[in-house]
């Protein structure tokens, strides 16, 4: 697949480029949230939050099986634990549904934080990808990330991964802040920040809702095909570009 020199790229979904993202680090929040919130529950940013998943538990009321999150209503390790358990449940029970609010995300965020400071948790890249990304830096392209996963956990990622820091490979990141990623106008909003139209930009995602999402309007896109992402129909196997690699996007020839 051909692009232009003019184009502007965006990476797809943060999860995506990661080797073992869905392995190892949204593992990690489920065998570590419990230990992290009773590290820092005095902690302003801690409780901060609870509120934001606090609130968004009452928003959810009238989903079945939402998990609401108390007040503390008294003092007492007992009365905190109770209170840290339901967080601990509200988040799995997001986290089973594959939910993406900015709740649960910047939560998620701030414990990954906390995994790669100690040096428990290194991003990992599928071996394409950042000699892909070098090489359409270098013939003038810009690069953005906009994933489900907040932007810090992004910074995290590629500042903390097997290759050293990479941060410096990306020109900006995006989270849902600014928007749904099934929601077309997150797609304008995003090339009216960085100042370009969208005929110029090439969004790569592994899925089919976010591609039809970015082309009602007229990004371009294509669909990343790695081990581990959700298969494909036929009619969308046909429907849409389809990529294994980035060594599949070719730069156009200087000659």
């Amino acid at each position: 697949m051909q692009i232009s020199a003019l184009q502007w790229l965006t990476g797809g979904r943060l999860v995506q480029e990661t080797k073992k993202c869905k392995d190892t680090l949204f593992p990690y929040i489920k065998d570590n949230i419990h230990d992290y919130l009773r590290t820092h529950w005095e902690e302003e940013q801690c409780q901060e939050d609870v509120g934001l998943l606090r609130k968004q538990a009452e928003e959810d009321s009238h989903l079945g099986g939402v998990v609401p999150i108390p007040m503390e209503s008294r003092d007492g390790e007992e009365e905190i634990e109770r209170v840290i358990q339901a967080v601990v449940d509200n988040v799995s029970w997001q986290m089973s549904l594959d939910r993406k609010t900015t709740a649960l995300k910047q939560l998620q965020g701030h414990i990954w934080r906390a995994a790669y400071e100690n040096g428990r948790v290194k991003g990992e890249f599928f071996e394409d990808v950042v000699p892909a990304v070098k090489k359409w830096r270098e013939a003038g392209m810009k690069v953005y990330i906009y994933s489900s996963g907040s932007v810090e956990a992004q910074k995290l990622l590629f500042g903390n991964s097997t290759q050293g820091d990479i941060s410096s490979l990306f020109d900006g990141h995006f989270d849902t802040q600014i928007g749904p990623k099934v929601e077309s106008e997150s797609y304008q909003r995003i090339a009216s920040s960085i100042g370009c139209s969208t005929n110029n930009i090439l969004f790569l995602t592994d899925v089919t809702r976010e591609a039809d999402a970015a082309e009602e309007v007229d990004m371009h896109v294509a669909i990343v095909v790695r081990p581990g992402n959700a298969g494909l129909t036929d009619d969308e196997k046909s429907y849409y570009r389809l990529i294994t690699s980035f060594n599949e996007l070719f730069l156009p020839s200087s000659t």
